[in-house]
């Protein structure tokens, strides 16, 4: 064994000291950290970076430091999600159509059922991100239309706007009023705006 010590460089003193125990007090509180900081991770939907883990860890009545939390995370692959990159022209297809705005900020309207105004939000539940489409009258600024699912696409958007007509029932045009999402600019959405 002194033979093998000196070869590696390692004190024969270390070697048995580390054969003994050879995991330190502080690789062992690393590995039961790992399990609060993932399951953390994992409720977020794969979405928390190292800061707002940190704060649940702290709720939580664990005594650990953001920078611990960033070295342990950065070690086990747990990454906070980021935006996309954006396509290039070239490589990404034909850029979508930007609708005109016909609102132009025009929010007092005088008769039910002439506008409409829908958006998308996401509510952090314990079984990850639910996202909830509303569609307001913005005569009464009532929600004429919601719909819920785990995924933001357009069937979320068009679900909200179907329960809306359904509701509602209007008889004369209704004026649509969104941001330009993917889901609202969408050609289901425009072929649906238009039947």
């Amino acid at each position: 064994m002194p033979r093998l010590c000196k070869v590696l460089g390692v004190h024969p003193s270390g070697f048995y000291a580390w054969r003994l125990n050879p995991e330190s007090r502080r690789a062992k509180e690393d590995k039961r950290l790992l399990v609060p900081i993932k399951e953390s991770w994992l409720e977020s939907g794969s979405v928390y970076g190292y800061r707002k883990v940190s704060d649940d860890l702290r709720e939580l009545g664990e005594q650990c430091g953001i920078n611990r939390v960033h070295s342990l995370m950065r070690s086990a692959g747990l990454r906070s999600q980021t935006g996309y990159a954006k396509r290039k022209y070239k490589r990404g297809g034909a850029p979508s159509l930007v609708a005109p705005n016909h609102l132009q900020r025009q929010f007092d309207v005088q008769e039910p059922n002439r506008v409409w105004v829908t958006d998308i939000t996401y509510i952090r539940t314990y079984e990850g991100w639910l996202y909830l489409a509303v569609v307001l009258d913005l005569f009464s600024r009532q929600a004429v239309g919601w719909s819920m699912s785990s995924r933001i696409d357009r069937e979320l958007a068009m679900s909200a706007l179907l329960m809306a007509v359904w509701r509602r029932q209007p008889k004369n045009t209704v004026m649509v009023h969104s941001d330009q999402g993917s889901q609202f600019s969408s050609y289901d959405w425009r072929d649906f705006l238009e039947r």
